[in-house]
């Protein structure tokens, strides 16, 4: 009770921008509907055989069944993807097939690992501006089949004129060890952790905690003799139960010609997944007898050196706090993704987090990256754990590849 009485008081401060974020008015962006499918191994897994369109197909078809109104309704999807090249083909497709109506626009957005809350922050500026009333925000990325890497350099006449334009070609794992470099980041810090993640990871499936937010896909996976099984994919794959620091030292460098810290066992896995979000107005939403799941606050997006650009949340994240007067002792959960655990332990302890209150169900490394996803999924997850936890404020960032870094802020009101 004490505890209760405590966040009220603090969300009533003056001083802060709580009270304002946390009012409820009419023309509020919403969320309705928060879910995401299992993550899966990338070319081992569940998802190893199923194609992006299906997979976004069966989740977009869960969104329909799960919304609580009309599909009709919908005006339009924004699809997070970064490594298919014909995703708004598949989107629109997969939309149409999961029985969205053709009245339904869609369309494929690619900022690299935000992509997912790209897509959210799209469909919630289209509902403000009065473009649309009811959208759909989807990331999803087979890692199966896909990836980030560039297929050649940048135009020579191009990267001449610019150190930082060279830089932007620099392999993702490079800049994991170039952050660990400039800012002394050791291999020990880096698998203690790893391996906590695993444990917060391992603990809340344990617990169950995910039931609420992972919604089960049905596909077919090849075995070892080429013959294809239906199989219900509901839990994640990636988490690796008893995981050690100790055990983590062991794992050879990933990127020895970069350097010594970055390893297989302490970074982001590569994985298949997608996970959604329904928005509206809260009128909207009263109108239409569907709950309110949380309030979208804001997003903004923050440019920074490509070489370093796993440190993009600790450069994003104090702008979007100081554009509604917040402080991170106001967040009581922060999702903050996990490409490398050099970038992780770097933003921790750059902002000053309270660990407890950080991606408190485990994060990339144990869960998994599905690269356009994981922007999505952070809201859905983070969400998951603020009703368990009967907290507010979420607050969600992540790095983006060629230097920036992104996040986003919701209020939880269930």
């Amino acid at each position: 009770m004490a505890e209760r009485i405590g966040s009220i008081l603090k969300h009533l401060s003056p001083g802060s921008g709580l009270s304002q974020i946390t009012s409820k008015n009419p023309d509020d962006i919403v969320i309705t509907l928060a879910i995401r499918t299992p993550l899966c191994k990338g070319k081992k897994g569940g998802f190893k055989d199923t194609t992006l369109e299906y997979m976004t197909y069966a989740l977009l078809k869960e969104v329909k069944d799960r919304a609580g109104f009309d599909a009709s309704l919908v005006e339009d999807i924004c699809f997070g993807n970064v490594s298919d090249s014909k995703a708004a083909y598949k989107v629109r497709a997969a939309a149409l097939s999961a029985g969205f109506p053709d009245t339904a626009g869609a369309s494929s957005v690619n900022r690299f690992c935000s992509s997912g809350l790209k897509a959210t922050a799209d469909i919630a500026h289209a509902i403000m501006a009065g473009s649309i009333e009811v959208g759909v925000a989807i990331g999803a990325e087979s890692m199966t089949i896909g990836g980030d890497s560039l297929d050649q350099p940048f135009d020579a006449e191009m990267t001449k004129h610019s150190e930082q334009a060279r830089d932007a070609m620099m392999a993702m794992g490079w800049t994991s060890e170039n952050v660990a470099r400039d800012f002394g980041i050791t291999r020990e810090q880096v698998d203690a952790y790893a391996a906590e993640s695993f444990r917060r990871a391992e603990a809340a499936q344990n617990a169950g905690w995910f039931a609420d937010e992972i919604v089960p896909i049905t596909t077919r996976v090849k075995g070892a003799d080429g013959e294809a099984k239906e199989v219900t994919l509901t839990r994640d794959e990636g988490i690796r139960p008893g995981t050690t620091a100790e055990g983590l030292s062991k794992i050879r460098v990933a990127f020895p010609q970069w350097g010594p810290v970055t390893t297989g066992g302490n970074a982001s896995q590569v994985t298949d997944g997608a996970a959604a979000v329904v928005l509206m107005k809260r009128s909207k939403a009263v109108r239409l007898g569907v709950p309110v799941l949380a309030k979208y606050v804001g997003s903004t997006v923050a440019g920074l050196p490509p070489r370093i650009m796993g440190i993009g949340p600790a450069v994003a994240i104090p702008k979007l706090l100081a554009q509604h007067n917040l402080s991170l002792a106001d967040c009581d959960v922060v999702e903050l993704n996990e490409a490398f655990g050099t970038m992780a332990v770097y933003c921790r302890d750059k902002l000053g987090l309270d660990w407890a209150k950080m991606n408190p169900r485990g994060g990339a490394i144990a869960l998994g990256h599905p690269l356009g996803t994981t922007g999505t999924r952070q809201i859905v997850t983070g969400l998951s754990e603020c009703r368990r936890q009967k907290k507010k404020i979420l607050l969600t960032s992540m790095c983006i590849g060629t230097g920036m870094g992104m996040a986003g802020l919701f209020v939880n009101e269930q």
